[in-house]
């Protein structure tokens, strides 16, 4: 059974904006509603590896190793220095632009399941997040953080598609302008290269 307390809770981590929500409006903005939905999808996907390491407890070993997650946290933080490029870049896959081609859905859905992939602090957290919630029967440990775990992948799921909906939207209005396009293409490559200069910051 999931408690009200638990959804308060992840509705309101995932609601905050961080680099997958981020990533989900730049994508909604520079290719519209469709690669919002696969932004969105590949960030939800992203986020599976590291509830997996909650539950069969490989977080742990991961926040023990210093050595594993400085290499899992750079491999971040060299992956989100290049999302901060290729919003730079005028034919970037991140650029925001009236002309820019569509691209493969999977492409995009990849991108965004990495930037969950290779965030080490995400073990951890859920490490620390869902075990409050469990009823405290050990049988049944294990069933109920995947429950809890597809909760919060549905919810991060659905919040990161109105994210990306609200960006497509706004994307007729704000593409009219060459000037507020240049702005939010070195805004969304200031905002990835301060994602990655935090994450560089990151202790085990």
């Amino acid at each position: 059974m999931i408690s009200v307390q638990f959804l308060l809770t992840a509705i309101v981590v995932v609601i905050a904006p961080g680099t997958g929500v981020i990533y989900t409006i730049a994508t909604g903005l520079g290719q519209g509603r469709r690669a919002s939905i696969w932004a969105a999808l590949g960030c939800t996907f992203g986020i599976v590896p590291h509830l997996a390491a909650a539950t069969f407890g490989l977080a742990a070993v991961l926040h023990a190793s210093a050595l594993l997650f400085q290499i899992v946290k750079f491999a971040g933080v060299a992956y989100l220095l290049y999302l901060a490029w290729q919003a730079l870049k005028s034919d970037g896959a991140l650029s925001v632009s009236a002309e820019n081609a569509h691209q493969n859905g999977m492409r995009i859905a990849q991108r965004g399941a990495l930037i969950n992939i290779l965030n080490p602090k995400l073990s951890v957290f859920f490490l620390a997040l869902l075990p409050p919630f469990l009823s405290g029967n050990p049988a049944t440990a294990t069933a109920e953080m995947v429950l809890l775990g597809s909760t919060f992948m549905a919810l991060t799921f659905a919040v990161f598609v109105l994210y990306g909906f609200f960006a497509a939207a706004a994307r007729t209005h704000l593409l009219e302008s060459e000037r507020v396009v240049l702005w939010l293409n070195r805004g969304f490559a200031a905002i990835f290269a301060g994602l990655a200069a935090r994450l560089a910051m990151e202790r085990a």
